[in-house]
């Protein structure tokens, strides 16, 4: 399956590789690097990439490519998905992951990729039974580590890839039992000139921290189940009793993990919870911008963490911007015009207006506007946590729901 793997950031830069079955060098990077030139934004690169011998499949994160190189017919999904496995253990490891965390950790990475593919093909990929194998650096750890000469290594066999539920180690014990699920949608949308929604869907899923002694079944029931057609479950769940009774009933995972994750195509489902009012004129030597933003009163609810982005064209030579909440900032380099507002409350729009400086003598096609933002306690699918409950342990379990949306690729076009 892969024959090798190379880390890459966004300068062009190969971090780490690591090699499978037979060493290939570092200039098949050179191919990826030709198309990614090209490219307008990092995400927009493509993740296959033809070679005369080889095929580059990649994945893009916290400005870090993961780029695989394979030689032989494989299903491109199923690398895909590892990639995003590989990452996924890394933030799990090394609370992020970054440029700086591959480098500081470089062993530990060499080791995990060690365990997680055998001779290229997937081996271990579960948390669990990589947590055992290979203990998570911590401060303590290292510095007896450094004293005794031992490493991070396991001794034993982990007792999870000896059982019927590999996910789940034996014996685990917690002072406070407790279970939190976190319900998050992100909303990709386009939005035209008049505000009318051009294109909307979502992207959800179900986080769990899930910390209970013992062997606990659960049992989780919603409300609106039907909205999931398209879900991807945990290999924990039991597909068949989600399929005939459309209930959630798994042995979770010890720690974090992702339940389940899901997509909602339907246009006419997404309420848009925030507008953008807009009097944008590019004119030489005459610019000017005049933004509102705020949420909708249907919603009634607080938008929180809202930025609001715009790509000028290159014939802006700068901005000059007052805004009614938060900061205005313009890089004349990137022509990047960033306004960072923050909370906004319930019928306390923000705005922001100005003067634009243009050169040239040709009027500008208008840049599109990209927001994100945050609101708390509200999902817009209606997908809700009817109960949970627990059955092969006596004690009473703490549990916890929390409802975020999130604004993915949220577009307005001007």
């Amino acid at each position: 399956m892969l024959n090798s793997l190379f880390f890459v950031n966004t300068s062009g830069d190969v971090l780490l590789e690591k090699h499978w079955k037979s060493v290939i060098h570092r200039s098949i990077c050179d191919y990826f690097f030709d198309i990614q030139k090209k490219s307008n934004h990092p995400e927009d690169v493509p993740p296959i990439i033809s070679t005369p011998h080889h095929y580059l499949i990649n994945v893009y994160q916290n400005n870090l490519y993961l780029v695989a190189v394979i030689t032989i017919e494989t299903p491109p999904l199923m690398v895909i998905e590892f990639l995003h496995r590989v990452i996924q253990t890394f933030s799990q490891y090394f609370d992020e992951f970054s440029d700086s965390s591959i480098k500081e950790n470089c062993v530990m990475v060499f080791e995990l990729l060690d365990e997680m593919l055998d001779n290229g093909f997937p081996l271990v990929t579960e948390m669990n039974i990589l947590q055992d194998l290979i203990k998570p650096p911590n401060f303590l750890r290292n510095i007896a580590n450094q004293v005794t000469g031992r490493t991070n290594l396991s001794e034993t066999l982990p007792t999870g890839q000896l059982s019927n539920i590999p996910w789940r180690r034996q014996g685990v014990k917690y002072t406070n039992n407790e279970a939190y699920f976190d319900v998050i949608e992100e909303i990709d949308v386009i939005v035209d000139k008049q505000g009318s929604t051009v294109f909307a869907e979502i992207q959800g899923y179900v986080d769990v921290c899930c910390k209970l002694s013992g062997m606990p079944d659960l049992t989780m029931t919603l409300i609106n189940p039907r909205l999931l057609d398209d879900v991807s479950f945990h290999p924990c769940v039991r597909y068949k009793r989600w399929e005939n009774e459309k209930v959630l009933s798994f042995v979770p995972p010890d720690g974090n993990f992702r339940l389940l994750s899901y997509h909602i195509a339907a246009q006419n489902m997404v309420a848009i919870p925030i507008y953008v009012r807009q009097v944008i004129s590019l004119k030489p030597n005459a610019g000017k911008l005049d933004l509102t933003v705020g949420p909708k009163l249907s919603m009634g609810k607080v938008l929180e963490d809202v930025v609001l982005e715009m790509v000028m064209p290159k014939c802006v030579q700068n901005c000059n911007l007052i805004a009614s909440h938060g900061k205005v900032a313009f890089d004349p380099t990137t022509k990047l015009m960033q306004w960072t507002i923050g909370k906004i409350e319930v019928g306390k729009p923000s705005t922001l207006k100005g003067s634009v400086a243009v050169s040239g003598t040709v009027v500008l096609e208008n840049p599109p506007i990209s927001l994100k933002f945050k609101i708390n306690q509200l999902v817009l699918s209606g997908l809700k946590v009817n109960r949970l409950d627990m059955y092969g342990e006596k004690y009473k379990p703490f549990k916890g729901v929390k409802y975020i949306t999130k604004a993915g690729k949220f577009t307005i076009r001007t």
